[in-house]
């Protein structure tokens, strides 16, 4: 019964490796483990990495797509995250971050935004700090060994995984479009090969 209430098939989740964490756990993400594998690393509970991505496909959805910046420094999130920027419209960030387009206005590059998803808090804590002192909600992916410091919506899951990221990125990318009228429910034709695929 339980596997019907996700938003796909629990064997999808496990086939991604969402669910695989890190040897390393911080305090902030003890309540997303279900429990520590003989080889030392830590399993996040599918079901509350289910619950996490329907809240930030809701949450999302109340924002326009030029109100949301997404900001990925690591490589692995580079595909899922260009393609979640071309069919929705979000504005995003590869690769290195500029800093202070979210807080020096005199910037050429100065950007308002009304919320911010980082892939990762440590890599990205330059756009966390930036968006903290602004005053901007800030979402995170963050995986086992993540610190949460200011951050207002953590998103349990493995966050290194390119299977992984993948899989998030098509059931936000999904779950966007469909919950904004952007496309019929059931009218998403991109697979999650084509976030995840090399």
């Amino acid at each position: 019964m339980e596997a019907e209430q996700l938003l796909i098939p629990n064997d999808e989740y496990l086939k991604s490796g969402i669910h695989i964490g890190t040897k390393f756990k911080t305090k902030y993400m003890e309540n997303f483990i279900y429990k520590t594998r003989p080889d030392g690393l830590s399993v996040l509970n599918v079901q509350q990495i289910d619950a996490r991505i329907r809240v930030l496909v809701s949450f999302l959805s109340n924002y326009a797509p030029e109100e949301i910046m997404i900001v990925a420094r690591r490589e692995n999130c580079w595909k899922p995250v260009k393609l979640f920027d071309e069919l929705t419209g979000v504005r995003t960030y590869t690769g290195r971050y500029p800093p202070g387009i979210l807080t020096n206005t005199q910037l050429r590059k100065f950007t308002e935004t009304k919320v911010v998803l980082v892939t990762d808090p440590w890599p990205d804590r330059n756009a966390v700090e930036d968006a903290f002192k602004m005053g901007i909600p800030i979402i995170a992916l963050c995986d086992t060994n993540n610190q949460a410091n200011n951050i207002d919506l953590v998103i349990p899951c493995n966050n290194k995984g390119k299977k992984s990221l993948g899989l998030i990125f098509w059931l936000l990318t999904k779950g966007y479009l469909e919950a904004r009228g952007m496309i019929n429910k059931g009218g998403f034709t991109h697979s999650v090969d084509d976030f995840s695929e090399e």
